[in-house]
């Protein structure tokens, strides 16, 4: 929410109402990004009932099948942002919408296993490429200044969004037919299709070839790819993909620490998913106050890692008290968790820009994206294996790695910040 403008309105061309942004293209970023997620919470939602009640896959065949298409999106996230730097966010991103929205579609023609998987891998690697070169796009029409807190509108959004596909999707769930899913994924297969169309009103040309220029080279004389050969950038988006395991934290950590191992009452779990939410709409476009500095953020990251180290440890002594004390220690652990990653997200989005060259983002953010989709990927067997299945022990090891990778952070991006003063003036980063 803006600050109350005190200035002479007759001095002062009108604000747009407080809740709109006032940039004209985030504001047109945002009615595309609430488009994509509704569609996205719909499919979320449904996806495990419907491969398990209507398609008749067992829960290991899910589990199989989601783990092949993780590992496809974390190869594809890498090629796709070349492709940006080469062809350009804009028609590359267009591609990707359009092939999704049809993958997406081809879910309702699935009957066995080995297709679901194929089809699986497929979807997945045109969503994580289209999410390496949305980011890029975000650098190539947001100036520099304004890129992080642009981004942190757009994900308030998206958690509105998914929010408002959750609640869409309890429509299908109640109805538990195959037409209902079925009716559920082609929305959610269109709304990819009307992307595709929104990111064609996108002007890019102008703020693109700005951006050019300033590195000095076009993205496409690299034939080698920078963000592969910059061992600091590489170090930070490993940090970062360490961090970001806090998302199977919340999304599966807590709740099936809620239901086998605390006496809190079972509505905790859709309680803490809300508590997560609310914090991030309320608090992440102010979160990313500070992080305009690639040093100011690495502290920040710290911060957030700690946060979240300290969640994990509040959260595992949930197990052996009496139900109102788990119940809050439970609210008190997910409130930490949601400001860690709120300070996690925006100084990791800070730092993925600014120590990335400004000729060669859609290699940058393929690369940082790569390291979030192996956490995404990897995230849910660590969680379920060496936390839930070791109790007290199990969250305290996660907070470990989350507390050291908050910290390491500070090093890492001295050690980049000094490759990149060492360098000859006009060389890529």
């Amino acid at each position: 929410m803006t600050a109350i403008d005190t200035a002479d309105p007759s001095a002062a061309p009108a604000r747009p109402p407080r809740l709109l942004h006032p940039d004209p293209i985030v504001r047109r970023l945002a009615v595309i990004t609430m488009v994509n997620t509704l569609g996205n919470g719909l499919l979320m939602t449904l996806s495990a009932l419907f491969l398990t009640r209507i398609l008749g896959f067992g829960p290991a065949q899910v589990g199989i099948g989601l783990t092949a298409a993780g590992l496809c999106g974390v190869l594809a996230s890498i090629p796709a942002g070349r492709a940006a730097d080469r062809w350009g966010s804009k028609p590359v991103l267009i591609t990707l919408c359009t092939l999704e929205g049809i993958g997406t579609a081809g879910y309702v023609l699935v009957h066995q296993f080995t297709a679901f998987v194929l089809l699986a891998c497929f979807v997945t690697a045109a969503d994580r490429g289209s999410a390496a070169v949305r980011n890029a796009l975000y650098a190539e029409v947001l100036p520099a200044d304004r890129r992080v807190a642009g981004r942190a509108y757009l994900r308030v959004v998206t958690n509105l969004g998914l929010g408002g596909g959750t609640l869409a999707a309890a429509l299908a769930l109640q109805a538990d037919t195959r037409a209902a899913y079925v009716a559920a994924i082609l929305v959610d297969s269109a709304s990819f299709f009307l992307v595709a169309v929104l990111f064609t009103t996108v002007p890019v040309a102008a703020r693109a070839r700005a951006v050019a220029e300033a590195a000095g080279a076009p993205a496409t004389a690299r034939t080698r790819n920078p963000a592969l050969r910059n061992l600091p950038f590489l170090a930070v988006t490993l940090l970062n993909a360490a961090l970001g395991i806090q998302f199977a934290t919340i999304e599966i950590g807590v709740p099936l620490w809620i239901a086998k191992h605390t006496e809190a009452p079972r509505v905790m779990v859709a309680g803490s998913l809300i508590v997560n939410m609310v914090f991030v709409v309320a608090l992440q476009v102010r979160a990313t106050k500070g992080t305009e500095d690639s040093a100011a953020a690495a502290r920040i990251f710290a911060r957030g890692g700690l946060l979240v180290a300290a969640a994990c440890l509040v959260v595992g002594l949930a197990h052996g008290v009496s139900a109102w004390v788990a119940a809050t220690l439970v609210v008190l652990g997910v409130g930490l968790q949601a400001l860690g990653e709120i300070y996690s997200q925006a100084a990791g989005w800070a730092l993925s820009y600014d120590l990335a060259g400004e000729g060669a983002h859609g290699a940058y953010q393929g690369v940082f994206n790569a390291g979030m989709s192996a956490s995404m990927m990897l995230g849910p067997a660590l969680v379920t294996t060496v936390v839930i299945g070791n109790g007290l022990l199990g969250w305290a090891l996660l907070a470990a790695l989350f507390a050291v990778s908050g910290l390491a952070m500070g090093p890492a991006v001295r050690w980049a910040r000094a490759r990149v003063a060492a360098q000859p003036a006009g060389a890529s980063a």
